[in-house]
């Protein structure tokens, strides 16, 4: 059994590690203080060829692997977990233009995200509707040859800095089934009807921009469908996998950044004659932050790696890795800030802001709470 990475990707993750050394790391704090979208980050992660990796080549990605995703996100989110979000979340929703889109869709869509010349954005959730997403009620009524779009959207990524969005509506509301009858429509912000109002007074990620979403009579071309009509939402459970590996990396990478960070502190902070960390109270803090750490990298190499080998137990890795990670991205954090004592609870360090991040990974692509249900659903047998 290889647990090592490959030449590519350990040359990726160096490549990684030094951009958000040298453009990530020293400005981190200015934008959580202002809750500030990086553009100016983000057009040099373009430069790069770090925005939406996971695009097929022949549209103007990389067309990297899930695990290659894990290790770029891992680096990122050590770095820096606010603006990490911004240069990971710029393909969000691609992937079902990717797997569902028309070839027309693709052309038009895929490169402009992969260019850094436009931002996409998933729109699931809604303010009544967050872990029951066939509650969604946002509906989507045919036209003639148009859509019209009526409802709301909260908590989306990317809210109001995006050029177009993947939303999930109703379409069809007397389909018999409670997972039928919803389809994803590509929805511009340039659209008459269309209001973002963002979200501000964040825990964390503030730097990463977050908005509620207003469609009022909003009309798009019916060549906006992706995929199969009334089929949405079956479409959309199809990449859950994919992205709770991804929050799985984020969360590696936060207790990562976390734990490098008390040990350089426990290294230089004196106290009784000599550097806190030959405390043994201290020691076993930092043994169990960088164990726990690795333990949650392996488990979610092996969901990432499930989820490109398409192994049949991926979305109960995926679900575990998610679950796991997150768990101790806010455990090393907590800790983190115990070791910085005082100076932990004031933003002159950077562990106050991984302590205010690392909650958002046990919260969004589905809770903690709803990662347990799917593990002992899988472990049942008790289906969908």
């Amino acid at each position: 059994m290889d647990f090592d990475l490959s030449e590519e990707q350990r040359q990726l993750k160096n490549e990684v590690a030094r951009f958000a050394e040298e453009e990530v790391k020293p400005v981190a704090k200015e934008y959580d203080r202002a809750e500030k979208y990086p553009f100016e980050v983000v057009d040099k992660a373009a430069e790069m060829g770090l925005l939406a990796p996971q695009i097929p080549f022949d549209y103007g990605g990389a067309g990297y692997s899930t695990l290659d995703l894990a290790v770029i996100i891992e680096e990122l989110f050590a770095a820096d977990p606010g603006i990490g979000l911004c240069l990971t979340s710029t393909g969000f929703g691609s992937e079902a233009i990717i797997e569902f889109g028309t070839e027309e869709q693709k052309e038009e869509y895929l490169p402009r995200i992969a260019s850094g010349d436009a931002i996409c954005g998933a729109a699931i959730s809604e303010p009544d509707t967050g872990s029951d997403v066939s509650s969604v009620s946002t509906r989507a009524e045919k036209d003639g040859d148009e859509w019209v779009i009526n409802g709301n959207k909260m908590w989306i990524t990317n809210g109001s800095v995006g050029d177009f969005y993947v939303v999930l509506c109703k379409t069809d509301p007397d389909a018999e089934g409670r997972y039928n009858g919803f389809s994803q429509i590509i929805i511009e912000s340039d659209r008459d009807g269309f209001e973002a109002d963002k979200i501000t007074g964040k825990l964390g990620i503030r730097a990463s921009d977050t908005a509620e979403l207003l469609f009022d009579d909003v009309r798009v071309p019916e060549e906006n469908l992706v995929g199969t009509r009334g089929a949405g939402f079956l479409q959309q459970m199809q990449f859950f996998d994919e992205t709770r590996t991804g929050v799985a990396a984020q969360a590696v990478g936060i207790a990562r950044g976390a734990a490098e960070r008390a040990l350089e502190y426990a290294k230089q902070r004196e106290q009784f004659g000599r550097p806190i960390g030959d405390f043994q109270a201290v020691q076993h803090k930092l043994a169990d932050m960088h164990t726990r750490t690795e333990a949650a990298r392996q488990l979610t190499y092996k969901s990432a790696w499930s989820v490109d080998n398409k192994e049949e137990q991926l979305t109960t890795l995926a679900s575990m890795a998610k679950e796991f990670a997150s768990r101790v991205a806010v455990d090393a954090a907590n800790e983190a800030v115990q070791i910085h004592g005082g100076s932990g609870y004031v933003d002159d360090f950077d562990v106050e802001r991984y302590y205010r991040d690392a909650k958002i990974t046990q919260i969004y692509e589905g809770t903690t709470e709803i990662q347990k249900n799917i593990i002992a659903r899988e472990l049942l047998g008790k289906g969908f």
